[in-house]
């Protein structure tokens, strides 16, 4: 039986493997028009028809692709939202605070958990937390300087974003320790994390307040968007773990990046083998 198809769409392809001949190959494939490049390894191919395989090939290629409808702009963009650990940047914060007191791989463990959805996100910050309690508020500082490092791509999608004067929300079941420091480098509009408590220049293993969990991001995302007179379809969040998920689910558009298997089944798109540029790529 041959695999079945809908109407010709618009197929982006992209990634580090996303080769002129990979491209020309979709197009032959999908009945393409010939493939226009968005970049080096990102190519726009129009009038493209949505075959089942094609999925499967470009996961076997490490190609991330994606169906867009015509007509949708990031210019038309009103506010995009990222998550920070292992999306805006490239570590996870508080397993890398835990590599100071040989600790980094019990409270990835219990990351690991969380970012899976098998655990409940603040009983699973709680005890990572509570794992740090003695330790030098300075090593937070040392992480920053030494562990954190921006993900692929993220200063040029900022850039963007800037430019189309787009509001871009920070949200963290972090620390402010690192959120504000990102907010004021990257000159980013919003930010909402997580207090570490310290008493003496040590931190005590407690957070203050409430904690920032799936719920508290997607109550700020929403708040934002209607601040903004925000259309749900000129919005955009960005994620790779399950407390991600109700944020991504208020947006128009939800982008999992470097996601686990629970985020990428339920986001409008996934990124797996490009940068945070790539969102630029999924638009016209």
């Amino acid at each position: 039986m041959p695999p079945t198809a809908t109407s010709a769409q618009i197929l982006v392809v992209q990634g580090a493997e996303a080769t002129s001949l990979r491209a020309a190959a979709l197009a032959e494939m999908s009945g393409a028009a010939a493939p226009e490049p968005l970049s080096a390894n990102a190519w726009r191919l129009r009038g493209a028809t949505k075959h089942e395989h094609i999925s499967g090939w470009c996961e076997a290629h490490h190609l991330d692709h994606a169906w867009i409808p015509g007509g949708r702009r990031f210019a038309d963009l009103k506010l995009l939202a990222m998550d920070m650990d292992s999306t805006l940047i490239t570590i996870e914060c508080i397993d890398e605070i835990g590599g100071f007191i040989n600790k980094k791989e019990e409270i990835s463990a219990i990351t690991a958990q969380a970012m899976r959805g098998e655990i409940e996100f603040p009983e699973s910050l709680r005890r990572r937390v509570a794992l740090l309690a003695g330790l030098s508020e300075d090593v937070l500082e040392d992480v920053y300087d030494e562990k954190l490092r921006l993900s692929p791509g993220a200063e040029e999608l900022v850039a963007r974003c800037k430019y189309q004067g787009i509001t871009l929300l920070l949200v963290s079941g972090g620390f402010t320790f690192f959120t504000e420091r990102l907010k004021q480098r990257l000159k980013l509009d919003e930010t909402l994390s997580n207090v570490l408590e310290v008493a003496d220049g040590k931190l005590t293993g407690r957070v203050l307040g409430s904690i920032v969990d799936a719920d508290a991001k997607a109550a700020k995302f929403r708040l934002l968007a209607q601040r903004l007179g925000a259309k749900r379809e000129q919005t955009v969040a960005i994620g790779d773990g399950a407390n991600d998920l109700k944020m991504m689910a208020e947006a128009g558009i939800s982008i999992a990046y470097r996601a686990k298997p629970v985020v990428r089944a339920q986001a409008t798109h996934a990124l797996s083998y490009s940068g945070l540029d790539g969102v630029i790529n999924l638009f016209l």
